[in-house]
């Protein structure tokens, strides 16, 4: 085995083992060379030389059962000090993108950035991957270990794109609040199709937030699409915070393939910013911290005829006895630093819970 990657679909009481047996992951120069394929597919935020779009080959698939342990519900861990020298950086970061919003050169901004926590000892990163499954039933859980990757571990709540040849799926989620107290320790299995808490609040800016992702998205895919619906938005929980999400439904139109797809949302508006181009440009030299594989996308390509593929957040890189973590908020010109800033803490506690006691106090 040359490389491999475990996932758990939201909701499901199994995961699936796929593994490369010999040489490496393909290396691919553009999305539209998915169409076709299968295996696991592995996408930075930008395909570059040095962190490339990666095809991982099916060489051997295995399902197994998760546990049903509730164990980690109350495990504790220290509390998380920001690092001094981090907040500095991400104060401004968020001066260079928010000066760039006011001046009307983009619509939004997502800024993203990175924390890195120093484990107290070597992990098997398989048992965070399945301690991450017992944890949040409602993600995407996948772990990745390839060569030229590295290893990484998500917990994700946005789909990029499902389906099969004949029906597929994505969502604009975007907006974001947190939970507090007993509530947010432990995400229980909740029913797949539970609605909406009709209670919670969001303000305006959340609101608007949501709004430009779900025009963006139904913009991009109508040219490509046929049978296009759109719901309405909806309040959805992701481990210890919750956001506005909206479903779309669309069939291929003739001649399209996931590629073109997949090259006109990724990256969404809720992960880059628009005008998207511009803004992912902007991103790569704005940001003090570089994205690599955060919120780019992964998961099984035409894996028995279904495609599951989701937008890289909520995850960690895992290198020896420390781990990177990543998380980012949308930006608008009513932004405001400090709840941005927490915000990205909020996101981070996913990865932080999932590491509980394994972290140094140094």
């Amino acid at each position: 085995m040359t490389a491999r990657a475990l996932f758990r679909l939201p909701y499901s009481d199994t995961y699936t083992i796929v593994e490369q047996g010999s040489g490496h992951p393909e290396e691919l120069a553009a999305y539209g060379a998915l169409d076709g394929r299968e295996g696991f597919v592995i996408a930075p935020f930008a395909i570059t030389a040095a962190e490339p779009l990666l095809l991982l080959r099916p060489d051997r698939i295995e399902t197994r059962r998760t546990t049903s342990e509730t164990e980690v519900a109350g495990r504790a861990r220290r509390k998380h000090e920001a690092d001094a020298a981090d907040r500095r950086a991400y104060a401004g970061d968020f001066a260079r993108c928010h000066s760039q919003l006011l001046a009307g050169r983009f619509a939004k901004l997502v800024l993203a950035r990175r924390s890195t926590e120093r484990m107290a000892r070597r992990v098997d990163a398989e048992q965070l991957f399945l301690r991450a499954c017992r944890l949040y039933p409602r993600m995407f859980v996948a772990l990745v270990e390839a060569q030229r990757c590295g290893t990484w571990l998500f917990a994700t709540p946005e789909r990029l794109l499902s389906g099969t040849s004949d029906r597929w799926h994505t969502v604009a989620l975007a907006g974001t609040q947190r939970l507090d107290g007993a509530a947010a320790r432990f995400d229980c299995p909740p029913k797949p199709h539970a609605p909406a808490d009709e209670t919670i609040a969001w303000d305006g800016k959340n609101r608007r937030e949501q709004r430009i992702v779900g025009d963006y998205i139904a913009d991009t895919l109508r040219p490509l699409t046929t049978g296009l619906s759109r719901s309405e938005a909806r309040t959805v929980r992701a481990g210890n915070v919750i956001h506005l999400r909206t479903d779309f439904d669309f069939t291929l139109a003739a001649g399209q393939g996931i590629g073109n797809v997949i090259n006109a949302l990724h990256p969404t508006p809720a992960v880059c910013g628009l005008p998207k181009d511009e803004a992912r440009r902007f991103l790569t030299t704005a940001e003090h911290s570089p994205r690599s594989y955060y919120s780019g996308f992964m998961g099984p390509l035409n894996l028995c005829n279904e495609t599951h593929l989701y937008v890289s957040l909520r995850c960690m890189a895992i290198n020896g006895d420390s781990c990177s973590l990543y998380a980012g908020g949308g930006l608008l010109t009513d932004s405001i630093e400090e709840q941005e800033w927490l915000e990205t803490e909020a996101k981070m506690e996913t990865m932080r819970n999932v590491i509980g006691d394994t972290v140094t106090d140094e």
